[in-house]
C-alpha cells in the first residue's frame, strides 16, 4: 500500500510537469545553437603542456632532426604557417603579428627551419638544399595536423620562394597562399638590385661599397656598415638602425650565417658567388597555381614591387597587396597597409567570398 501511495504521488509529479511544459515555449535555436569555444582555449591540446610548442622530428638525407614550432590560438578553420627568410634567419621577425592576428581570431604558428635558432643546427651544408626544404614543410605540415580546409602558407623573401616551391608541388593540402616580398626569379631580383636600387645611393657611397665586393671582404665592418646604414635602412626596414623593432635585432643576432651563405651567398648587395638559389626561377610555372594566392609588395622593396603585382595576375586566383610606405619588411614599416590586406585575404578565402579585383 506505502509503495501505490508513492507511485500515484509520482504519476501526479509527472502529470504537473507535463502540463507546465506545454505552456512553456521551446526555444529551437538555443537547443541546437553550438557551443562556442575560446580562441585561446587549450583543453584537449596536445601541446598544451608546453605552450602551444611542439618539436617536430623530420627525415632528411642525412638523418632525422627536430624543428621547432609555437601555436598561438585556437581556429579550427583557419591555420596560418609562417615561413621565416633569410635563410637561416629566425620565427622572431613576425612577433609583431601578435599585435593583430589573435584580436582576429587567426590561428598561427611560428616555425624555425632546420638550421635556425630553436631547431637542430647540423653542419652538413647539404642540408640547405631548396627541394629538401619543401619535403620539410610538408612533414611540418603533417605534423600539426593542417589540411587544405584550414591550411595558409605564409612565406615571406626567401619564406616567399619556399611558399612557392611548396605550392608547386603541394597546392592540394592549401587553402590559401600567401607570398610576401619575394619575386619568382633570382635573376630578375639581381638585375633590379643593379639598374634601379643600386643607382640610387650616393655614389661615393657605392663606389665604396662595390669595391669591398670586388675585393670580396664581405665580412669588413666598414663594408657591412656602409650596407646597413645606406641599404637597409632604405630597402630592408625604414627605420633607423637605433630605432630597429627589438625582434629583428634578435633575428639578425640568432642569424646561422651557414645556411644565410650557402644559399644567398656572402653579398649583402644580391645573390652572387656559389650561392645555391644564384639562378632559382619560376616564373614559368606560376599559372600552375590555382589556390586563391596574395603577393604582397612595397614600393621601397629590394624587390620590385611591379613582379610582385604581376604574380597576383599571373597565378589563376590571385591578388596583390601594396604597401605604399613600406620596404622589405612591411610588416614593420607599414603595418597598416600590410596588416589590413593580409587579414582581409584571410578573411575573404575563409568566408568564401575571395575576389582578384578586392
Amino acid at each position: 500500500m506505502r509503495n501505490l501511495l508513492y507511485l500515484v504521488f509520482s504519476f501526479a509529479l509527472l502529470l504537473q510537469s507535463c502540463a507546465e511544459s506545454k505552456n512553456e515555449p521551446i526555444n529551437i535555436q538555443k537547443q541546437t545553437e553550438p557551443k562556442k569555444i575560446d580562441y585561446f582555449d587549450q583543453t584537449n591540446r596536445n601541446d598544451q603542456f608546453m605552450g602551444g610548442i611542439k618539436m617536430i622530428p623530420v627525415t632528411t638525407p642525412k638523418g632525422e632532426f627536430n624543428v621547432w614550432t609555437k601555436r598561438i590560438g585556437n581556429n579550427p578553420k583557419i591555420k596560418v604557417l609562417l615561413l621565416h627568410g633569410g635563410p637561416g634567419m629566425t620565427h622572431e621577425i613576425y612577433e609583431c603579428f601578435d599585435g593583430y592576428f589573435p584580436q582576429e581570431g587567426i590561428e598561427y604558428y611560428y616555425y624555425d627551419q632546420l638550421g635556425s635558432y630553436y631547431s637542430d643546427q647540423p653542419k652538413d651544408k647539404s642540408l640547405w638544399d631548396l627541394p629538401r626544404f619543401v619535403e620539410e614543410v610538408e612533414q611540418v605540415r603533417i605534423a600539426l595536423g593542417l589540411t587544405n580546409d584550414n591550411f595558409y602558407l605564409y612565406g615571406q623573401s626567401w619564406g616567399g620562394i619556399l611558399a612557392m616551391e611548396y605550392a608547386l608541388k603541394y597546392q592540394q593540402n592549401l587553402k590559401g597562399l600567401i607570398i610576401s616580398n619575394m619575386v619568382a626569379s633570382i635573376p630578375e631580383y639581381q638585375k633590379y638590385s643593379d639598374e634601379v636600387l643600386a643607382p640610387q645611393l650616393d655614389p661615393k657611397v657605392l663606389k665604396e661599397i662595390m669595391s669591398y665586393e670586388e675585393k670580396e671582404e664581405y665580412s669588413n665592418p666598414r663594408y657591412l656598415d656602409l650596407i646597413v646604414q645606406h641599404y637597409y635602412t632604405k630597402h630592408i626596414i625604414r627605420m633607423p638602425v637605433d630605432q630597429w623593432p627589438e625582434p629583428i635585432n634578435r633575428s639578425f643576432k640568432h642569424l646561422n650565417p651557414d645556411v644565410y651563405i650557402t644559399m644567398q651567398g656572402p653579398s649583402e648587395f644580391g645573390i652572387k658567388g656559389d650561392a645555391t638559389l644564384k639562378n632559382w626561377d619560376v616564373k614559368d610555372q606560376l599559372s600552375k597555381i590555382n589556390i586563391p594566392t596574395l603577393a604582397i609588395g612595397a614600393t621601397y622593396d629590394t624587390m620590385n614591387p611591379k613582379e610582385m603585382e604581376w604574380i597576383a595576375n599571373e597565378v589563376q586566383n590571385g591578388r596583390y597587396l601594396h604597401c605604399e610606405n613600406g620596404s622589405h619588411l612591411s610588416q614593420f614599416d607599414d603595418q597598416k597597409n600590410f596588416f589590413a590586406g593580409l587579414i582581409k585575404f584571410i578573411k575573404d578565402v575563409d568566408n568564401n567570398t575571395f575576389s582578384s579585383k578586392q
